[in-house]
């Protein structure tokens, strides 16, 4: 349950929203919450490449570059209280699971439901934000995806270690990132027992080094028998975008069903 100076400070962003003209949190043009040119951003699915790609990162695909609008916006989202940029920023990371699970081969029987898993945030962030900011992207994304006829849902399957203090990562190299993240996630056990042939998707709002990713994805494959139905069910990961690392061509979006980005 969300506190009560939370929900205030919520409540209040909310209002401000109607009174206060809104701008796209992209560009700045006003009018819109993300306009359609900053949308068009986040239609360009890619694979996540790390420049230095770490052990065991898992197939990622991002939205859109971490890069020109897209990044004020999702600091925007993250860090102003522009909640409202939870609604495009999370069709964006619906769009990435869809082309990350394209990449799957065709399962034999019925596919399972896919499992939107959040990267847990620390307790002092969720206090400082008054939110959860990546359950409310993998929220959205879940809506979206049912909409387009893909059995998704939102699946809380990590936590943080109490106690386990994590450093500033500015400044850091991506030896020390990965170090300093280091036994920072453990697998929860989930409420019910997953349908076999369920899809793990970590989901994030940006992915730089591919250090948080990665040790999120080892905390999940550590304990098959509490987060996974099988022991090799695979572990993909979806961002809204990723740090660009060179130019590559966008991937294409297919798969079940049509799926389409919705303002």
């Amino acid at each position: 349950m969300r506190s009560l100076p939370a929900a205030v400070l919520v409540g209040g962003r909310a209002l401000a929203d109607l009174v206060l003209p809104r701008i796209c949190g992209g560009c700045g043009v006003p009018g819109a919450v993300l306009c359609g040119s900053c949308r068009r951003l986040l239609t360009r699915p890619r694979l996540a490449q790390p420049r230095r790609h770490p052990p065991g990162f898992p197939p990622t695909v991002a939205a859109g570059a971490y890069a020109g609008p897209v990044r004020p916006a999702v600091l925007a989202f993250k860090e102003h209280g522009r909640a409202e940029l939870a609604g495009p920023l999370g069709t964006a990371l619906a769009l990435a699971v869809a082309a990350v699970l394209d990449g799957l081969p065709e399962p034999r029987g019925r596919p399972g439901p896919v499992l939107l898993v959040p990267v847990p945030s620390s307790a002092a962030a969720v206090r400082h934000r008054g939110r959860d900011h990546v359950r409310e992207l993998a929220d959205v994304a879940s809506a979206e995806l049912r909409a387009a006829g893909v059995p998704a849902r939102t699946a809380r399957l990590l936590g943080r270690v109490s106690g386990r203090r994590v450093r500033d990562s500015a400044g850091l190299d991506v030896l020390e990132r990965r170090a300093n993240l280091a036994g920072r996630f453990r697998a929860l056990p989930p409420r019910t027992a997953l349908p076999q042939g369920s899809r793990l998707v970590l989901v994030d709002d940006v992915v730089t080094s591919g250090a948080t990713l990665t040790e999120a994805a080892r905390a999940l494959r550590a304990a098959p028998d509490v987060s996974c139905p099988r022991a090799d069910t695979p572990v993909l990961a979806a961002v809204v975008a990723a740090t660009p690392r060179r130019v590559r061509q966008p991937l294409p979006v297919t798969g079940p069903g049509a799926f389409t980005v919705r303002g």
